[in-house]
Protein backbone atom coordinates (compact mmCIF):
# COMPACT_ATOMS: atom_id res chain seq x y z
CA UNK A 1 0.00 0.00 0.00
CA UNK A 2 2.61 2.36 0.89
CA UNK A 3 4.34 1.81 -2.57
CA UNK A 4 1.22 2.69 -4.23
CA UNK A 5 2.22 6.09 -6.05
CA UNK A 6 -0.61 8.83 -6.41
CA UNK A 7 -2.13 8.50 -10.10
CA UNK A 8 -2.58 12.01 -10.77
CA UNK A 9 -4.24 11.27 -14.05
CA UNK A 10 -6.61 9.04 -13.04
CA UNK A 11 -7.65 10.94 -9.60
CA UNK A 12 -8.04 14.26 -12.15
CA UNK A 13 -10.20 11.97 -15.02
CA UNK A 14 -12.57 10.58 -11.49
CA UNK A 15 -13.34 14.10 -9.94
CA UNK A 16 -14.07 15.13 -13.86
CA UNK A 17 -16.62 12.42 -13.81
CA UNK A 18 -17.76 12.91 -10.60
CA UNK A 19 -20.70 16.05 -9.93
CA UNK A 20 -19.15 19.53 -8.97
CA UNK A 21 -19.79 19.23 -5.12
CA UNK A 22 -18.48 15.83 -5.16
CA UNK A 23 -15.04 16.10 -5.52
CA UNK A 24 -13.97 15.99 -2.06
CA UNK A 25 -15.23 12.66 -1.64
CA UNK A 26 -13.45 11.30 -5.18
CA UNK A 27 -10.47 12.36 -3.22
CA UNK A 28 -11.74 10.59 0.00
CA UNK A 29 -12.63 7.77 -1.93
CA UNK A 30 -8.68 7.45 -3.85
CA UNK A 31 -6.75 7.73 -0.10
CA UNK A 32 -9.13 4.86 1.21
CA UNK A 33 -8.37 3.06 -1.54
CA UNK A 34 -4.71 3.39 -1.77
CA UNK A 35 -3.81 4.22 2.37
CA UNK A 36 -6.46 2.82 4.22
CA UNK A 37 -6.97 6.10 4.90
CA UNK A 38 -10.49 6.72 7.80
CA UNK A 39 -12.13 9.97 8.57
CA UNK A 40 -10.82 11.73 5.50
CA UNK A 41 -12.54 15.53 5.68
CA UNK A 42 -11.81 18.70 3.71
CA UNK A 43 -12.08 22.07 6.04
CA UNK A 44 -12.03 25.34 4.61
CA UNK A 45 -11.63 29.41 5.53
CA UNK A 46 -15.08 31.22 6.15
CA UNK A 47 -15.25 34.76 4.27
CA UNK A 48 -14.25 36.63 7.78
CA UNK A 49 -10.90 34.46 7.47
CA UNK A 50 -11.34 33.82 11.21
CA UNK A 51 -13.14 30.52 11.39
CA UNK A 52 -12.92 27.06 9.74
CA UNK A 53 -16.13 25.33 7.98
CA UNK A 54 -15.60 21.30 7.68
CA UNK A 55 -17.35 20.38 4.18
CA UNK A 56 -20.48 18.23 4.91
CA UNK A 57 -19.98 14.84 3.35
CA UNK A 58 -22.16 14.59 -0.11
CA UNK A 59 -25.13 12.64 1.82
CA UNK A 60 -25.43 15.43 5.16
CA UNK A 61 -27.37 18.33 4.73
CA UNK A 62 -25.02 22.07 5.29
CA UNK A 63 -27.58 23.13 7.93
CA UNK A 64 -26.44 20.04 10.09
CA UNK A 65 -22.43 20.20 9.71
CA UNK A 66 -20.37 20.71 12.45
CA UNK A 67 -19.85 23.96 13.95
CA UNK A 68 -17.23 26.07 12.61
CA UNK A 69 -13.45 26.09 14.39
CA UNK A 70 -12.33 28.57 16.04
CA UNK A 71 -8.82 29.64 13.53
CA UNK A 72 -6.68 31.40 15.73
CA UNK A 73 -4.23 29.56 18.13
CA UNK A 74 -5.55 25.82 15.99
CA UNK A 75 -3.18 23.45 15.13
CA UNK A 76 -5.09 24.52 11.52
CA UNK A 77 -3.54 27.97 12.05
CA UNK A 78 -0.29 26.43 12.66
CA UNK A 79 -0.63 24.27 9.54
CA UNK A 80 -1.79 27.03 7.33
CA UNK A 81 0.81 30.02 8.88
CA UNK A 82 3.65 27.50 7.77
CA UNK A 83 2.38 25.57 5.10
CA UNK A 84 3.79 22.53 6.41
CA UNK A 85 2.03 19.27 7.22
CA UNK A 86 1.11 18.14 10.97
CA UNK A 87 0.83 14.66 12.51
CA UNK A 88 -0.60 13.75 15.39
CA UNK A 89 -2.05 10.93 17.69
CA UNK A 90 -5.75 10.90 17.23
CA UNK A 91 -6.31 9.41 20.35
CA UNK A 92 -7.48 6.27 19.25
CA UNK A 93 -3.95 4.13 18.03
CA UNK A 94 -4.06 6.54 14.79
CA UNK A 95 -2.47 9.32 13.36
CA UNK A 96 -4.13 12.57 12.43
CA UNK A 97 -2.59 14.05 9.11
CA UNK A 98 -3.38 17.71 8.54
CA UNK A 99 -2.44 19.32 5.28
CA UNK A 100 -2.64 22.72 3.67
CA UNK A 101 -4.71 22.91 0.38
CA UNK A 102 -3.51 25.81 -1.36
CA UNK A 103 -2.77 27.29 -5.02
CA UNK A 104 -0.56 29.54 -5.71
CA UNK A 105 -0.24 31.06 -2.07
CA UNK A 106 -4.21 30.69 -2.01
CA UNK A 107 -5.13 29.32 1.30
CA UNK A 108 -7.90 27.26 0.37
CA UNK A 109 -8.24 25.01 3.54
CA UNK A 110 -6.55 22.08 5.17
CA UNK A 111 -7.02 18.52 4.15
CA UNK A 112 -7.60 16.37 7.46
CA UNK A 113 -7.34 12.46 7.15
CA UNK A 114 -6.58 10.04 9.79
CA UNK A 115 -4.31 6.97 9.21
CA UNK A 116 -3.41 3.93 11.26
CA UNK A 117 0.20 3.70 9.58
CA UNK A 118 2.45 6.27 8.39
CA UNK A 119 5.82 6.59 6.30
CA UNK A 120 7.24 9.00 4.51
CA UNK A 121 6.16 7.86 1.29
CA UNK A 122 2.60 7.94 2.80
CA UNK A 123 2.97 11.50 3.81
CA UNK A 124 4.22 12.10 0.74
CA UNK A 125 1.34 10.75 -1.13
CA UNK A 126 -1.09 12.77 0.98
CA UNK A 127 1.08 16.07 0.07
CA UNK A 128 0.56 15.32 -3.23
CA UNK A 129 -3.39 14.59 -2.66
CA UNK A 130 -3.73 17.67 -0.99
CA UNK A 131 -2.13 19.46 -3.80
CA UNK A 132 -4.10 17.69 -6.38
CA UNK A 133 -7.19 18.69 -3.96
CA UNK A 134 -6.27 22.37 -4.66
CA UNK A 135 -6.55 22.32 -8.36
CA UNK A 136 -10.10 20.73 -7.62
CA UNK A 137 -11.59 23.00 -5.65
CA UNK A 138 -10.06 26.08 -7.85
CA UNK A 139 -12.10 24.38 -10.97
CA UNK A 140 -15.14 23.18 -9.83
CA UNK A 141 -16.26 25.96 -7.30
CA UNK A 142 -17.02 27.59 -10.74
CA UNK A 143 -19.62 25.30 -11.19
CA UNK A 144 -21.09 25.11 -7.44
CA UNK A 145 -22.42 27.32 -4.90
CA UNK A 146 -21.68 24.25 -2.45
CA UNK A 147 -18.16 26.09 -1.07
CA UNK A 148 -19.06 29.44 -1.30
CA UNK A 149 -22.63 28.38 0.95
CA UNK A 150 -20.22 26.74 3.62
CA UNK A 151 -18.01 29.76 3.97
CA UNK A 152 -21.02 31.86 5.43
CA UNK A 153 -20.94 31.98 8.86
CA UNK A 154 -22.48 35.04 9.25
CA UNK A 155 -25.66 36.78 7.62
CA UNK A 156 -24.67 38.84 4.31
CA UNK A 157 -26.19 41.18 3.08
CA UNK A 158 -26.86 42.07 -0.45
CA UNK A 159 -24.60 44.77 -0.41
CA UNK A 160 -22.21 42.64 0.91
CA UNK A 161 -22.92 39.72 -1.59
CA UNK A 162 -21.86 42.30 -4.18
CA UNK A 163 -19.12 43.37 -2.84
CA UNK A 164 -17.37 40.35 -2.66
CA UNK A 165 -18.27 39.01 -6.16
CA UNK A 166 -16.27 42.11 -7.34
CA UNK A 167 -13.09 40.41 -5.95
CA UNK A 168 -10.69 38.46 -7.63
CA UNK A 169 -11.35 34.60 -7.02
CA UNK A 170 -7.84 34.36 -5.02
CA UNK A 171 -6.81 37.30 -2.32
CA UNK A 172 -3.64 35.50 -3.13
CA UNK A 173 -1.00 35.39 -5.83
CA UNK A 174 2.99 33.79 -6.23
CA UNK A 175 5.22 34.29 -8.81
CA UNK A 176 8.89 34.74 -9.42
CA UNK A 177 9.16 38.27 -9.17
CA UNK A 178 6.74 38.79 -6.47
CA UNK A 179 3.95 37.54 -3.99
CA UNK A 180 0.72 39.08 -3.13
CA UNK A 181 -2.15 38.81 -0.80
CA UNK A 182 -5.44 40.92 0.40
CA UNK A 183 -8.25 41.38 2.34
CA UNK A 184 -11.35 42.66 2.64
CA UNK A 185 -13.00 43.23 6.68
CA UNK A 186 -16.74 44.57 5.54
CA UNK A 187 -17.43 47.03 8.03
CA UNK A 188 -21.24 47.47 9.57
CA UNK A 189 -22.27 49.02 6.85
CA UNK A 190 -20.98 48.47 3.56
CA UNK A 191 -18.77 51.24 2.44
CA UNK A 192 -17.60 50.04 -1.31
CA UNK A 193 -14.12 48.76 -0.93
CA UNK A 194 -12.33 46.62 -3.73
CA UNK A 195 -9.22 45.53 -4.55
CA UNK A 196 -7.99 43.88 -7.84
CA UNK A 197 -5.39 41.94 -9.57
CA UNK A 198 -4.43 40.18 -12.94
CA UNK A 199 -0.93 39.20 -14.52
CA UNK A 200 0.02 39.65 -18.20
CA UNK A 201 3.37 38.27 -19.60
CA UNK A 202 5.48 41.30 -18.67
CA UNK A 203 2.78 43.08 -16.42
CA UNK A 204 1.66 42.75 -13.04
CA UNK A 205 -1.76 45.15 -12.94
CA UNK A 206 -2.90 46.11 -9.03
CA UNK A 207 -5.64 48.70 -8.30
CA UNK A 208 -7.11 49.19 -4.86
CA UNK A 209 -10.81 51.24 -4.74
CA UNK A 210 -12.96 53.11 -2.48
CA UNK A 211 -16.50 54.03 -3.67
CA UNK A 212 -18.26 56.75 -2.11
CA UNK A 213 -21.50 56.00 -0.04
CA UNK A 214 -22.74 53.01 2.28
CA UNK A 215 -24.52 50.06 1.80
CA UNK A 216 -26.27 48.85 -1.79
CA UNK A 217 -25.29 52.55 -3.20
CA UNK A 218 -21.28 52.19 -2.76
CA UNK A 219 -21.57 48.21 -3.91
CA UNK A 220 -23.36 49.33 -6.68
CA UNK A 221 -20.83 52.35 -7.85
CA UNK A 222 -17.67 49.84 -7.20
CA UNK A 223 -19.06 47.64 -9.46
CA UNK A 224 -19.45 49.85 -12.04
CA UNK A 225 -15.60 51.08 -11.62
CA UNK A 226 -14.41 48.07 -11.20
CA UNK A 227 -16.09 46.76 -14.29
CA UNK A 228 -14.76 50.10 -16.55
CA UNK A 229 -11.58 49.41 -15.13
CA UNK A 230 -11.66 45.31 -16.10
CA UNK A 231 -13.02 46.66 -19.75
CA UNK A 232 -9.86 49.02 -20.13
CA UNK A 233 -7.51 46.69 -18.83
CA UNK A 234 -8.17 44.05 -21.31
CA UNK A 235 -8.09 46.29 -23.64
CA UNK A 236 -4.78 46.67 -23.73
CA UNK A 237 -5.03 50.18 -21.85
CA UNK A 238 -1.75 51.39 -19.49
CA UNK A 239 -2.73 52.92 -16.01
CA UNK A 240 -3.38 56.35 -17.04
CA UNK A 241 -5.78 55.05 -19.53
CA UNK A 242 -7.59 53.13 -16.86
CA UNK A 243 -8.14 55.72 -14.90
CA UNK A 244 -9.91 58.36 -17.60
CA UNK A 245 -11.77 55.32 -18.46
CA UNK A 246 -13.03 54.58 -14.83
CA UNK A 247 -13.49 58.47 -14.82
CA UNK A 248 -15.88 58.79 -17.77
CA UNK A 249 -17.77 55.79 -16.99
CA UNK A 250 -18.94 57.63 -13.59
CA UNK A 251 -19.39 60.61 -15.07
CA UNK A 252 -21.67 58.91 -18.16
CA UNK A 253 -23.27 56.44 -15.57
CA UNK A 254 -23.76 57.61 -11.57
CA UNK A 255 -23.47 60.54 -9.69
CA UNK A 256 -21.42 59.28 -7.83
CA UNK A 257 -17.21 59.69 -6.54
CA UNK A 258 -14.63 56.75 -5.88
CA UNK A 259 -10.86 57.21 -4.94
CA UNK A 260 -8.45 54.71 -5.98
CA UNK A 261 -4.79 53.78 -7.15
CA UNK A 262 -3.67 51.80 -10.15
CA UNK A 263 -0.55 50.22 -10.73
CA UNK A 264 0.95 48.81 -13.58
CA UNK A 265 4.44 46.42 -12.31
CA UNK A 266 6.62 45.72 -15.17
CA UNK A 267 7.99 42.46 -13.88
CA UNK A 268 11.35 42.79 -15.84
CA UNK A 269 12.57 45.79 -14.29
CA UNK A 270 10.30 46.42 -10.98
CA UNK A 271 8.88 49.85 -12.69
CA UNK A 272 5.68 50.64 -11.19
CA UNK A 273 3.78 53.23 -13.25
CA UNK A 274 0.80 54.49 -10.84
CA UNK A 275 -2.42 56.80 -10.82
CA UNK A 276 -3.45 57.91 -7.38
CA UNK A 277 -7.18 59.16 -7.63
CA UNK A 278 -7.70 60.79 -4.27
CA UNK A 279 -6.51 57.65 -2.29
CA UNK A 280 -4.49 57.46 0.72
CA UNK A 281 -0.62 57.02 -0.02
CA UNK A 282 1.06 53.89 0.21
CA UNK A 283 3.46 52.38 2.43
CA UNK A 284 6.59 50.57 2.11
CA UNK A 285 8.77 48.69 4.31
CA UNK A 286 12.50 49.26 2.66
CA UNK A 287 15.39 47.85 4.74
CA UNK A 288 12.97 47.53 8.49
CA UNK A 289 12.36 50.81 7.62
CA UNK A 290 8.49 51.97 6.95
CA UNK A 291 7.20 54.76 5.20
CA UNK A 292 4.96 56.26 3.50
CA UNK A 293 5.59 56.86 -0.52
CA UNK A 294 4.56 60.38 -1.09
CA UNK A 295 2.67 60.70 -4.17
CA UNK A 296 1.27 63.47 -5.92
CA UNK A 297 -2.58 63.24 -5.52
CA UNK A 298 -5.43 63.58 -8.34
CA UNK A 299 -9.12 64.11 -7.43
CA UNK A 300 -10.77 60.81 -7.23
CA UNK A 301 -13.02 59.14 -10.06
CA UNK A 302 -16.20 61.43 -10.95
CA UNK A 303 -15.20 64.81 -9.94
CA UNK A 304 -16.85 66.66 -12.77
CA UNK A 305 -13.83 69.41 -13.55
CA UNK A 306 -11.05 67.23 -12.26
CA UNK A 307 -7.30 67.90 -13.45
CA UNK A 308 -5.60 65.33 -16.13
CA UNK A 309 -4.71 62.31 -14.24
CA UNK A 310 -0.97 61.84 -14.42
CA UNK A 311 1.36 58.96 -13.93
CA UNK A 312 3.93 58.79 -11.66
CA UNK A 313 6.66 56.18 -11.05
CA UNK A 314 7.93 53.85 -8.53
CA UNK A 315 10.88 51.78 -8.62
CA UNK A 316 10.48 48.81 -6.51
CA UNK A 317 13.87 47.28 -5.20
CA UNK A 318 14.49 43.48 -4.48
CA UNK A 319 12.84 42.95 -1.06
CA UNK A 320 10.86 45.91 -0.97
CA UNK A 321 6.89 45.25 0.54
CA UNK A 322 4.11 47.29 -0.45
CA UNK A 323 0.94 48.30 1.04
CA UNK A 324 -1.77 49.78 -0.65
CA UNK A 325 -4.70 50.62 2.24
CA UNK A 326 -8.35 52.15 2.00
CA UNK A 327 -9.09 54.77 4.76
CA UNK A 328 -11.09 52.39 6.69
CA UNK A 329 -7.37 51.16 7.98
CA UNK A 330 -6.54 54.67 9.14
CA UNK A 331 -9.63 56.53 9.94
CA UNK A 332 -12.25 56.77 13.20
CA UNK A 333 -11.65 54.03 15.56
CA UNK A 334 -9.07 52.56 13.17
CA UNK A 335 -6.67 55.42 13.49
CA UNK A 336 -5.68 53.89 17.23
CA UNK A 337 -4.06 50.63 15.60
CA UNK A 338 -0.23 50.94 14.96
CA UNK A 339 0.38 49.77 11.82
CA UNK A 340 3.74 50.73 11.39
CA UNK A 341 4.78 48.46 14.32
CA UNK A 342 2.77 45.43 12.93
CA UNK A 343 4.16 46.03 9.75
CA UNK A 344 7.71 45.84 11.59
CA UNK A 345 7.10 42.74 13.43
CA UNK A 346 5.54 41.03 10.34
CA UNK A 347 8.45 41.72 8.23
CA UNK A 348 9.60 38.06 7.99
CA UNK A 349 5.71 36.67 7.39
CA UNK A 350 4.00 35.82 4.20
CA UNK A 351 1.94 38.87 2.58
CA UNK A 352 -1.32 36.45 3.44
CA UNK A 353 -0.52 36.56 7.41
CA UNK A 354 1.01 40.23 6.94
CA UNK A 355 -2.73 41.27 6.14
CA UNK A 356 -4.40 38.46 8.15
CA UNK A 357 -2.40 41.14 11.04
CA UNK A 358 -3.34 44.39 9.82
CA UNK A 359 -6.96 43.47 9.66
CA UNK A 360 -7.09 41.91 13.16
CA UNK A 361 -5.16 45.23 14.56
CA UNK A 362 -7.77 47.17 13.08
CA UNK A 363 -10.79 45.34 14.14
CA UNK A 364 -9.07 45.66 17.70
CA UNK A 365 -8.87 49.10 17.72
CA UNK A 366 -12.67 49.53 16.40
CA UNK A 367 -13.35 46.61 19.18
CA UNK A 368 -14.97 44.36 16.05
CA UNK A 369 -17.25 47.21 15.28
CA UNK A 370 -15.53 48.71 11.87
CA UNK A 371 -17.49 51.69 10.69
CA UNK A 372 -16.18 51.86 7.22
CA UNK A 373 -14.33 49.21 5.10
CA UNK A 374 -11.07 48.05 5.65
CA UNK A 375 -8.17 46.88 2.75
CA UNK A 376 -4.96 46.07 2.34
CA UNK A 377 -3.45 44.59 -0.17
CA UNK A 378 0.37 43.52 0.12
CA UNK A 379 2.74 43.01 -2.36
CA UNK A 380 6.20 41.79 -1.84
CA UNK A 381 8.66 42.41 -4.92
CA UNK A 382 11.58 39.51 -5.36
CA UNK A 383 13.11 40.85 -8.77
CA UNK A 384 14.06 38.93 -11.70
CA UNK A 385 15.19 35.53 -10.60
CA UNK A 386 18.70 35.03 -11.43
Amino acid sequence: MEGADLELGELLAAAEAAPPSDSVEVVARDLQKRLGAERVSFLFVDLMGQRLVRLPAPAGDLAGQAEPIDLHGSVYDDVLRNQRQHVEPDGQDGQRVITPVTNRGDCIGVLEVTLQHIADAVLRQVRDAAHALAYIIVTDRRFTDLYHLGRRTTRTSLAAEIQHQLLPSSPCCEAAQFTLAAGLVPADDIGGDTYDYTLDRDTLHLSITDAMGHDTQSALLATLLVGALRQARRSGCDALSQAEHAHQALLRHSRGLATGQLLCVDLETGLCELVNAGHPWPLRLRDGTVEEVELAVNLPFGVSTPMPYRVQELRLRPGDRLILLTDGMQDRGAAAADLVSVLRDTHALHPREVVRSLTAAVLDACRGQLKDDATALVLDWHGQPE
